[in-house]
């Protein structure tokens, strides 16, 4: 359709306008038909979220996406370009993308009137269908449904209720497309009140004159649960007049979350050298994750976004890099001691209940790692003997490790270790491997270790044998001694 630039030629071409809601609807049921990936780039919800996704377009209902931070509900909506049409014709200059062949506004009947089959035709992209606005509570009517323009009134003669004299806000601007509201329950209850009367009805109050807005959207909205009662709460007409409340939720499976990271976080850099991410780093760094999501000192209302795996990877290779390029090594291979060194964005990405605020929110992420690390070692290395290397450290061994020390230097202190080779090769150093990679195994099986509480660690020390409790003395037995004992009766009792 692009050589028709006239209404004449629209009408000839054979195109009917439908609304926004059944085109979606219509090209939701040709990608199903096709086996078309509906939502790209969603992992993870194929089997909860997306089926009632499919099910509130296929309604054609305005639905509401609810859950905490970091479930991709923003990314969801803005996915819903994919089943718009990739262009559609409007009367171009129009501010609420009217259709020529059936236009909304009475400027442009006047222009259809006035011009006929000779009105020029413009067409618009689907990406720009699509406005989204994130709701703050100092957001007015004005910025959502438009205000009446005293000048325009008195400039073209017309009474302040006509709609001629009115400025659009973002609502009509996103006619014959999809408006989106972030953060729904931050929203004013008043400004709530003006969505469900467009919702349901399609008029709005503006100044106490009633215009008559007939617009054609899908409205979608996101909210987190917790912030119901926390910042605000939706308003029982706005939540009724929503067709859909979907829940969404974290990844369920350790490989859902590993997925996800890898698909977001920006691990490929430019500097020059090759970045290899061991499986066993990014399973750990996925457990810390899991691990702060179900540890009683992090507040769960808050959710532990999984924009924690993803910030936490990038600063893991940087720390990879930073000793890459200070030791002249020509592969970047993470560590899982490089861990700590993203202590700064994990300490940032969740709230500590009050047992965790006594404890400090530093100290309960280290705990977090160390229990991420025995998580992953354990999966690992069941049933596989370790005796071997922690009868080293038993016997007075000891690694003076830490993550800035070159991979050469790392292979070399422990070549020694009796046993530990052959457990870095299960971990992944295969025989062929560089030494980045097989520096990288073998802080893994130590971290392993330690996180087992079988060898000990310091950040001074490097490894050595794990600290075990002081024993006893055993208690000497002193002689009874007989003590004398007067009861009110006179008589004498003796206790030995």
């Amino acid at each position: 359709m692009a050589a028709i630039d006239t209404l004449e030629a629209l009408r000839a071409s054979g195109y009917r306008p439908r609304p926004v809601k059944q085109e979606i609807r219509d090209n939701l049921i040709r990608k199903i038909e096709a086996g078309a990936p509906l939502f790209p780039g969603i992992i993870g919800y194929d089997e909860t979220v997306i089926p009632q996704l499919v099910n509130a377009v296929l309604s054609r209902h305005n639905f509401i996406l609810l859950g905490l931070r970091g479930q991709a509900k923003s990314r969801i909506l803005r996915g819903l370009t994919g089943l718009l049409d990739e262009r559609v014709p409007v009367v171009p200059g129009c501010e609420i993308h009217d259709d020529p062949l059936c236009p909304l506004c009475a400027a442009c009947r006047a222009r259809v009137a006035a011009e006929g089959g000779a009105l020029p035709v413009a067409w618009l992209e689907r990406t720009e269908r699509f406005v989204e606005k994130l709701a703050t509570p100092d957001v007015t009517i004005a910025d959502m449904v438009g205000d009446i323009d005293p000048i325009k009134a008195a400039q073209a003669g017309l009474a302040l209720g006509d709609e001629l004299t009115m400025h659009y806000g973002l609502l009509p601007r996103a006619n014959r497309g999809i408006f989106a509201v972030n953060e729904l329950p931050d929203l004013a209850g008043k400004i709530q009140v003006g969505l469900f009367n467009i919702l349901q009805e399609g008029d709005v109050q503006i100044k106490g004159y009633p215009i008559r807005l007939r617009l054609d959207l899908l409205m979608v909205f996101t909210a987190n649960p917790e912030d119901y009662t926390a910042r605000g709460k939706i308003i029982t007409p706005l939540k009724d007049r929503i067709g859909s409340e979907i829940r969404t939720h974290y990844a369920a499976t350790r490989g859902h979350g590993m997925a996800i990271t890898r698909q977001e976080a920006w691990t490929e850099r430019d500097g020059g050298r090759r970045t290899i991410v061991p499986d066993y780093v990014r399973e750990t760094i996925e457990e810390v994750a899991f691990q702060a999501r179900a540890d009683r000192k992090i507040d769960r209302r808050s959710g532990v976004s999984q924009r924690l795996p993803i910030s936490t990877l990038e600063l893991v290779v940087s720390n990879a890099e930073r000793r890459a390029f200070g030791g002249g090594e020509p592969i970047v291979v993470p560590r899982v001691t490089d861990i700590y060194a993203a202590l700064p964005s994990i300490t940032g990405k969740f709230e500590l209940e009050y047992e965790g605020e006594l404890r400090g929110a530093e100290q309960v992420a280290r705990d977090l790692i160390r229990a991420a690390v025995g998580s992953v070692f354990a999966g690992r290395f069941d049933g596989i003997d370790t005796r071997p290397v922690v009868e080293w450290f038993d016997l007075g061994g000891s690694l003076p490790l830490a993550d800035t020390t070159p991979a050469d230097e790392v292979i070399a202190r422990t070549a020694g270790v009796q046993g530990l080779r052959e457990l870095a090769e299960r971990a992944g150093a295969a025989p062929g491997a560089t030494a980045a990679e097989t520096a990288s195994a073998i802080d893994f099986v130590l971290e392993g270790l330690y996180a087992q509480k079988k060898i000990g660690r310091s950040e001074d020390r490097g490894y050595s044998a794990a600290e075990t409790a002081p024993r006893r003395a055993p208690r000497r037995e002193e002689p009874a001694l007989e003590e004398e004992v007067r009861i009110p009766s006179g008589r004498k009792k003796y206790y030995n």
